[in-house]
């Protein structure tokens, strides 16, 4: 049996044992749940100002999400965690999908999925660690994966 190494740097796990090596992201965890009962990283959401809001709607026929662009400044906020409050103002169920990989495909690349019935909201707490350390742009997408004929929108983290 070989040696097996276990080093950490900058929020990667690099675990080499014998021949085979593997790379792994660490971070906080995105929490979903309601106001008065969830938390991100051992904060509860409602002593979290809400960083942005983003709601399904419907105009014209047209069901999106809006805003189709969403700014977080991070140049002028401590380390805190990101709290987003998604509301479905629709009258049918919509998903909301955030990711940081247009092709959803890295398995250590942030990626929020929920569904929401028409009315509900849901607050999403969001480690900065995985906002910065899962990624290397700046930039995600948010969609409904339910119907992806649906307008989506772009959330950008600035001063990263």
């Amino acid at each position: 049996m070989g040696k097996m190494i276990v080093a950490i740097f900058f929020g990667l796990v690099l675990i080499a044992g014998g021949a085979s090596t593997s790379v792994a992201h660490h971070a906080g965890g995105v929490e979903v749940g309601d106001l008065d009962t969830g938390s991100v990283v051992g904060q509860p959401f409602k002593e979290l100002p809400v960083d942005a809001e983003i709601q399904a709607i419907e105009f014209g026929g047209i069901k999106a999400w809006y805003p189709p662009t969403t700014v977080v400044d991070f140049k002028s906020r401590t380390g805190r965690p990101v709290v987003l409050k998604v509301t479905n103002n629709s009258t049918a169920e919509h998903g909301f999908f955030m990711t940081a990989d247009a092709a959803y495909e890295a398995p250590s690349v942030l990626k929020i999925k929920l569904v929401l019935k028409p009315g509900e909201t849901k607050y999403i707490g969001i480690p900065t660690s995985d906002l910065f350390y899962a990624t290397t742009g700046s930039t995600f997408i948010y969609t409904c994966h339910l119907h992806p004929a649906h307008v989506g929108g772009t959330f950008v983290a600035l001063g990263r």
